[in-house]
């Protein structure tokens, strides 16, 4: 696992930014895992940004999100789909049916999760998965307790989850407790994964993925295990890392994502 750290949220930003850009440049029919949240929020400004100006090409660009509440239509104001539409999809040329969203209103729910896992299986799996961490260590909603070998199902979200939710609903009754999620496995499966966290919230978050134990208890420490994972998170987030130095001398000495970058920022997206 490599560990960014940065000053600021804005530097977290500019470096994902740099970094899908060149995933995009290297990779135009990439497939694009997305998660929902504040700190891709920022992300995906800059990618509409960049897509106003010819620096970035979804037009043949694959997405799946990692979740969707259930009981809540597409339109909804709180539905992720609605969050997506309004932060990115209406701001990039990302084909409307090359996005692939879990609904909240399935008719069956293990044939639904079913057909998901067999688009991401059919377009050659997720390149990249973008993902943000909740404050107890939780990736998608696969909350506490997650089976690490987990794939698309749906999930009974834990009352620190409804509760953190409830300011976004005018009704206590409104506020979804069920929810679809790719699983732990599903998103271990990704070829690249790109984790964003700010703010000393999450350092307590970032410390148990990046540096506890692997544990049920906290599915991002599931990530350990995977071969291509990076993290990036501000100085805040990385508070209560015991080990920051070594992250920061591995970070100056990042060979690989200097090509990366450079490859991306020397050539135009193809078309």
């Amino acid at each position: 696992m490599i560990v960014i750290i940065k000053p600021d949220p804005d530097a977290v930003t500019r470096y994902a930014y740099d970094f899908v850009r060149a995933k995009l440049t290297a990779k135009p029919n990439l497939v694009l895992g997305l998660p929902t949240g504040s700190t891709p929020q920022r992300l995906y400004k800059a990618l509409a940004e960049g897509c106003r100006k010819g620096e970035v090409d979804f037009s043949r660009v694959h997405t799946f999100n990692l979740d969707e509440y259930i009981g809540l239509a597409p339109d909804h104001p709180q539905s992720y789909f609605h969050f997506m539409r309004v932060n990115l999809f209406d701001h990039v040329n990302l084909p409307p049916t090359n996005i692939h969203f879990l609904s909240g209103l399935p008719d069956d729910v293990e044939t639904h999760c079913e057909d998901y896992e067999r688009q991401i299986r059919d377009l050659g799996g997720i390149d990249l998965q973008i993902l943000g961490i909740g404050r107890d260590g939780h990736i998608g909603f696969n909350e506490p307790t997650s089976s690490l070998c987990s794939r698309t199902r749906d999930k009974t979200l834990t009352r620190d989850t409804i509760e953190d939710n409830r300011r976004f609903f005018e009704n206590e009754d409104e506020v979804p407790r069920w929810a679809l999620t790719m699983g732990v496995g599903t998103i271990l499966a990704a070829r690249d994964l790109l984790v964003l966290a700010t703010g000393r919230a999450k350092a307590e978050a970032i410390a148990a993925m990046v540096e506890g134990p692997l544990t049920a208890m906290c599915t991002a420490s599931a990530l350990q295990m995977h071969p291509r994972a990076r993290v990036v998170c501000d100085e805040a987030a990385a508070a209560k890392l015991d080990h920051d130095e070594y992250y920061r001398w591995m970070q100056e000495n990042d060979f690989r994502m200097r090509g990366v970058l450079e490859a991306g920022r020397s050539r135009k997206p193809k078309k």
